[in-house]
């Protein structure tokens, strides 16, 4: 059976992030995709210029009509932008029994801030109705109010606290720890798993906070346990930054190739 994962997020009209990116990352891990829509942005591989929030009941409405009609197997959360998105989503979530991946999407690649200042506490309550969270290493400083984590051992001590924060799993990124390697933490009840990866040298990285997340939602909503959802999230996402050469967009950070495995015969 293929999963129906619900990407709750805003859209990149450059295609690299947000809403776009999460179609692509869940349809490449066999899943098939909706989506509700909770900001439009006017973006490129440069930075984000605009960001026109939709009317949080407007996101509540997209959501029910959903609920009301299509089986939901897993659920991503990115960009809410404000304290009200964040309760609203809360709510019109409440009571959908299935994995749930909670992206704190709060700064763009570029800098531009995503996430309001005020509406920090607000994620950081409703952190709880996540099956897992994805923070990168600047997000979890945000959320927790502490300085960014450059050592292991920062991360694992970031990650307990968050875990502490309510969410049933956290998979902490450590793509912005100095290094060669790229190294993630899966923090959960039983204890901390450190995920390896490499670090590819390349500025096509746009999204891939969003696509990491999509598809580990995809893979749970496959029914694969956490850890082995982890580590093929994990996998998929380094392909498509390995394999990103492949692209032609933009003249900032480029986006990842989310289609590597797909063999395309050129005539």
């Amino acid at each position: 059976m293929i999963p129906n994962i619900l990407s709750i997020a805003g859209s990149d009209p450059s295609g690299g992030a947000g809403i776009q990116a999460d179609i692509k990352a869940i349809s490449a891990n066999g899943g098939y995709a909706m989506a509700a829509i909770t900001a439009l942005t006017a973006q490129n591989t440069q930075g984000v210029q605009a960001v026109q929030m939709v009317a949080p009941d407007f996101v509540a409405q997209q959501i029910a009509a959903l609920r009301a009609d299509i089986r939901i197997d897993a659920v991503k959360i990115g960009m809410l932008g404000s304290a009200e998105m964040v309760n609203t989503v809360r709510l019109a979530l409440d009571g959908l029994d299935v994995p749930v991946v909670l992206d704190p999407v709060m700064v763009a690649k570029g800098g531009d801030r995503l996430l309001q200042a005020d509406a920090v506490s607000a994620l950081r309550a409703a952190l709880s109705m996540a099956s897992v969270i994805t923070p990168n290493l600047p997000e979890a400083a945000d959320l927790l109010g502490q300085a960014e984590a450059d050592t292991r051992d920062q991360m694992e001590s970031q990650a307990q606290a968050l875990l502490a924060l309510g969410p049933k799993a956290v998979l902490l990124k450590g793509g912005h720890l100095p290094g060669r390697d790229c190294p993630d933490l899966l923090a959960t009840a039983d204890g901390q798993t450190w995920l390896p990866g490499p670090r590819h040298d390349t500025r096509r990285t746009h999204g891939t906070g969003c696509t990491l997340s999509s598809a580990l939602a995809t893979l749970l909503g496959h029914k694969q346990a956490l850890p082995q959802a982890c580590i093929g999230a994990k996998a998929y996402v380094s392909g498509a930054i390995r394999h990103s050469d492949a692209l032609s967009v933009g003249q900032g950070h480029g986006p990842t190739h989310h289609f590597h495995a797909l063999k395309v015969t050129q005539t």
